[in-house]
Order: C-alpha cells, then sequence, then structure tokens
C-alpha cells in the first residue's frame, strides 16, 4: 500500500481530531460552509454568464482572428510566433477556451516545436485573470476593482514575453 492511500484518510482523521479538539459542531460547519457555498455560486452566475458570452461572441465572431491581424507587427517585432496570440488572448480570459487553442497547437506543431513548448509554458505560467477577478471579487460583492486588472495583465504580458525567452534560452531556439 502506498503512501498516497493515507492522504484522504489521514486529513479526515485530522480534521475530526483538531474539532474534537476545539470542542466544534462538525456537521454545523459543513452545513453553514455549503450554505455560504451556495450563495457565493448564485452571487457570481451574472459574472460567469457575462464572462462566457463575451469569450463565445469573441471567437464565433471572427474578432480574434481581426486582432491577431492587427497587432501582428508588433508581434514580428518582438519575435513573439502568430500562430500563439490567440493563446495569449485567451489565456487571461477562459481557461477552457485557451486549452482549447493550446491543444491545436500541440495538434499543429507538436509538442516538441517551439511553438509547442513556449506555448506549454504559457499555459503553465500565467492565469485566467480575468475569470479570476470576475469570481473572487463577485464573490465579495466588490464592484470597483481599481488597478487590479491592469496589474494583473501587466504581469500575464510579462509573463507572456518571459515564456518565449525562456524556452528560447534553454533550447536554444532562434
Amino acid at each position: 500500500m502506498n503512501i498516497g492511500s493515507w492522504a484522504v484518510p489521514s486529513v479526515i482523521f485530522l480534521i475530526l481530531s483538531f474539532s474534537l479538539l476545539k470542542k466544534t459542531d462538525i456537521f454545523e460547519s459543513f452545513v453553514g460552509g455549503a450554505e455560504k457555498g451556495i450563495a457565493t455560486t448564485v452571487s457570481i452566475i451574472p459574472s460567469l454568464v457575462a464572462l462566457i458570452t463575451a469569450v463565445t461572441m469573441l471567437k464565433a465572431s471572427g474578432a480574434l482572428e481581426i486582432l491577431t491581424n492587427f497587432i501582428s507587427p508588433l508581434t514580428n517585432f518582438l519575435k513573439f510566433p502568430a500562430e500563439l496570440v490567440p493563446l495569449a488572448v485567451l489565456k487571461p480570459i477562459s481557461g477552457s477556451a485557451s486549452i482549447a487553442v493550446f491543444d491545436n497547437i500541440l495538434k499543429s506543431h507538436g509538442p516538441d516545436s517551439e511553438i509547442g513548448r513556449i506555448a506549454s509554458v504559457i499555459v503553465g505560467s500565467t492565469e485566467t485573470t480575468l475569470y479570476t477577478i470576475a469570481i473572487y471579487f463577485g464573490s465579495v460583492g466588490i464592484k470597483n476593482i481599481r488597478h487590479t486588472a491592469t496589474v494583473a495583465l501587466v504581469a500575464d504580458a510579462f509573463a507572456l514575453v518571459a515564456s518565449v525567452v525562456t524556452v528560447r534560452i534553454i533550447f536554444g531556439c532562434p
């Protein structure tokens, strides 16, 4: 028997032991947490619907392709592969849409190609920023996100550049 098979029973045992020590009503805490979870889920539904609608419209309208063509002079100047622009645009918005784009990149170019490697690093080093902001801020009712989106998207931009540079340094790509 491996150690992994003991992980879940050990955590359950620790939770039960700690709650007995603290004399906490476990069932009441569980039910209270479930109620708050349902309330949070209901409160973020509008944000999720808006985000899913925006991503679907972006893909279906051809705006993603237009955006890719529009910023291609900049991406060419920065030596950022044009094939990765849709991934770079969608990753901060939607994890599932970016994974679909990532899958297409790997099928088209292969995982061991320069583009496949850079795409892999991008997927692993960037966040679904706007989705995360919508969920976390929406769950606590914050309407004014101030500079959060700007700073997070700038961090994502640096991660994109760092992904390209890192793969090219490690694998000796031009």
